[in-house]
């Protein structure tokens, strides 16, 4: 009997310094279609929870306890490879880089990664569940960081500090 084809489920939340219509989050905010519309073009993507679709505004609408300055990316990826390459070997890196200009320190994790079977899109309150469980119990199969795949290598060089968590 064959494996089931796994995907590479992620999500990355953070909490705005500013509302989304704010001057100081202007720049990430204008970013948002074009570094969004690379990752969708991206080898290796396969999917990604969206908002409106109102241009400018990416996923920002979709609000973690009822917080509008708290958003979250939640995206689905063939491979660790493929998702690590969008994250740090495209124009992404840039805004990746400079995220301490638009959003707080949450002082807690506030990226996870679990495997998900070919065709399941997860729901923000699976993905946060999986977030939970990775802050409370550590890397496991059930959610994970960076450090927890062997295949990924370039969040050695490029990765959050400790203290902003991976």
């Amino acid at each position: 009997m064959s494996q089931p084809v796994l995907h590479l489920a992620e999500l990355n939340v953070g909490r705005l310094l500013a509302p989304t219509d704010d001057p100081r989050v202007a720049e990430f905010m204008a970013a948002l279609d074009r570094v969004n519309g690379l990752g969708k073009r991206m080898p290796g993507f396969v999917w990604m929870m969206e908002g409106s679709g109102e241009p400018g505004t990416g996923n920002t609408e979709t609000k973690i306890d009822g917080d509008p300055q708290f958003v979250s990316n939640l995206t689905v990826w063939e491979s660790v490879e493929t998702l690590e390459h969008f994250v740090f070997n495209t124009v992404h890196r840039a805004f990746y880089e400079r995220r301490a200009e638009w959003f707080e320190v949450l002082g807690r994790m506030h990226f996870v990664m679990w495997w998900v079977p070919a065709g399941h899109r997860p729901t923000l309150d699976e993905a946060l569940e999986r977030l939970k469980h990775l802050e409370a119990q550590g890397d496991s199969d059930h959610a994970f960081g960076w450090k927890y795949l062997k295949e990924a290598q370039a969040w050695k060089t490029h990765g959050c500090a400790q203290v902003a968590a991976e």
